[in-house]
C-alpha cells in the first residue's frame, strides 16, 4: 500500500501561517498584506495579531484566503526583557464561522493596535479572565483550551523565546512547532529548530513542522531586511476554500520551506520505502528518531537532484525529510510514523 503524505490530488497552496498587522503591532494594515502577499504568489494568510481574535473574511476572493487567528505570549515574571523566557503560541481557527475567543483576558496582556480592538472581540462572559502564569501546566491549559475550541495551535520560534527542551519539552497538544522562523533569522536569531523538532519527536510527541515569516513589517518591503516572504508553507488541498485548507492543516498535507519545493512525498508500507520529489537540490536527507539518518548530498561537486528514495525499518520510529538547495535554503517534511 502507498500512503501519501502529501495527497495525490488537489492544488498547491502557499501560505503564511504567522502574520501581525495594525491590530496589533504590525506596521501594514490587513488589506496591505493581502496586497503584498498575492504578488509573491501566496494563496493563504493567517492574521494572527497579538491577543485580540478578529476575523478578516473580507479579504477572501478567488485567489486569497484569510485563515483567522490569533498569537498570545506567557512570559516569565520580574525578569528584564532581554533575559526573560517566553512562550508564544498562535491559534488558527479551522472553522470561518468561529467568532469567539478563548484564553481571553478583559483587561490585561494587550498592547499596540490591539488595544483598540479589545470592543471587537467576541468572548464567553461566563468564562473567568485567564491569567497567564509562565508554567508547563499553564501553557499546556492554554494548549488545551484552544485545541477544545478548534483551534490549530503552534508553538512558535524557541529561540527567540531562549527556551530550551527543559521548557518546551513539557508542552503537549500543539498541532505544530515552527522549525522556522523568518522574523527571528532576520533579527539575527538561529531560527531553524530541526534539532527542537526531532528533541519532540523522539520524546513520542506527534506534531507538524511549519515555517512562517512571523512578519510585523517595520521595514518597507523592498528593503533587505524586511521579514516578509522568507518562511512558510505550502498546502496541497482540494480547493481554496476554509473547509479545505482546515482539512488540510489537520492532516499534515502540507510541507514548510524556504524555497525549495516537495512535489511528490510518499511511503511505500510493502517495500518500507519513503519516496519524494523535488525542485533541483544539492541534498536531500532523511532524519530518523535513530542512528539511522542518511543523506544523497552532492554538495561538493555542484550537482543536483530533484528526488531521492530510503528504506526504513520500524526500529527508525519516524522519518522526515529536508531539502537543501543551491542557495542553503531549506524545505522540511512533516515526520512520518507507523513505518
Amino acid at each position: 500500500m502507498i500512503r501519501y503524505l502529501l495527497p495525490e490530488n488537489g492544488n498547491f497552496y502557499k501560505a503564511n501561517l504567522h502574520c501581525h498587522t495594525t491590530c496589533s503591532d504590525g506596521r501594514l494594515t490587513p488589506a496591505e498584506i493581502k496586497e503584498a502577499y498575492l504578488k509573491e504568489g501566496y494563496s493563504v494568510v493567517a492574521f494572527t495579531d497579538h491577543d485580540v481574535f478578529l476575523p478578516h473574511g473580507d479579504l477572501r476572493d478567488e485567489n486569497f484566503l484569510p485563515l483567522n487567528g490569533f498569537e498570545i505570549e506567557i512570559n516569565e515574571e520580574n525578569v528584564p526583557h532581554e533575559k526573560r523566557k517566553t512562550c508564544h503560541l498562535c491559534f488558527v481557527a479551522l472553522d470561518e464561522n468561529e467568532r469567539v475567543q478563548p484564553i481571553w483576558h478583559r483587561s490585561a496582556y494587550l498592547f499596540g493596535g490591539a488595544v483598540g480592538h479589545r470592543a471587537d472581540v467576541v468572548f464567553d462572559p461566563e468564562v473567568p479572565d485567564f491569567i497567564r502564569v509562565y508554567t508547563p501546566e499553564c501553557i499546556n491549559e492554554a494548549i488545551r483550551i484552544g485545541k477544545e475550541h478548534g483551534f490549530f495551535v503552534t508553538y512558535n520560534h524557541p529561540v527567540w523565546s531562549l527556551e530550551g527542551f527543559s521548557q518546551y519539552g513539557g508542552y503537549e497538544g500543539m498541532d505544530a512547532m515552527e522549525i522556522q522562523n523568518y522574523s527571528s533569522f532576520v533579527e539575527g536569531y538561529e531560527e531553524h529548530n530541526g534539532a527542537a523538532y526531532d528533541e519532540l519527536l523522539r520524546q513520542g510527541k506527534r506534531l507538524f513542522a511549519i515555517a512562517a515569516d512571523d512578519n510585523h513589517n517595520a521595514k518597507p518591503l523592498s528593503d533587505p531586511g524586511c521579514d516578509s516572504f522568507g518562511g512558510y508553507i505550502v498546502l496541497k488541498a482540494r480547493e481554496l476554500t476554509y473547509p479545505a485548507v482546515a482539512e488540510a492543516l489537520k492532516n499534515g498535507a502540507f510541507y514548510a520551506s524556504e524555497g525549495p519545493e516537495i512535489m511528490e512525498l510518499c511511503y511505500d508500507e510493502e517495500k518500507r520505502e519513503l519516496r519524494v520529489v523535488t525542485s533541483p537540490a544539492v541534498r536531500i536527507a532523511c532524519t530518523t528518531s535513530a542512528r539511522s539518518c542518511r543523506a544523497v548530498d552532492l554538495t561538493r561537486n555542484g550537482q543536483t537532484v530533484t528526488g531521492a528514495s530510503f528504506t526504513l525499518s520500524p526500529t527508525d520510529g519516524y522519518a522526515r525529510i529536508t531539502v537543501t538547495d543551491v542557495n542553503g535554503k531549506c524545505a522540511y517534511s512533516n515526520a512520518v510514523f507507523d513505518l
